[in-house]
């Protein structure tokens, strides 16, 4: 068998070509990430940890009431602005098969909300 030696710009277009093509299968076939949305704080219990939320872009959430109105657990990080009512809060959320323990959110309605007060 022979060597072939390629020139350099050669292989590192085709380095390039790979990498490109493995990205674009990542977006395609990789996993759906969740939109971080913007809603307005509606209420929330200090003592539960129950935040609710609502607006146009919260009404189409995964676990959203009737009345556009979404009720879940917050999760949030040490040092977050506690929300009050007519903050703007920019969240994701995620409905669960179950009630993480140590939550209040009730059977029916087990969301779990990440996010903060925008400032």
């Amino acid at each position: 068998m022979a060597n072939v030696n390629l020139p350099a710009p050669v292989v590192i277009a085709g380095g390039a070509l790979c990498l490109l093509g493995g990205y674009l299968v990542g977006v395609v076939a990789g996993p759906d990430t969740p939109d971080r949305t913007t809603g307005v704080v509606s209420s929330y219990d200090r003592t539960t940890g129950v935040l609710c939320l609502e607006g146009d872009s919260v009404s189409s959430q995964d676990g959203a009431d009737e009345d556009g109105l979404l009720c879940g657990d917050w999760q949030r990080s040490q040092g977050s602005t506690v929300p009050s009512v007519g903050d703007d809060f920019r969240f994701v959320s995620i409905r669960t098969a179950e009630a993480p323990a140590g939550t209040q959110t009730d059977a029916d309605n087990q969301v779990l909300i990440y996010g903060d007060v925008v400032d």
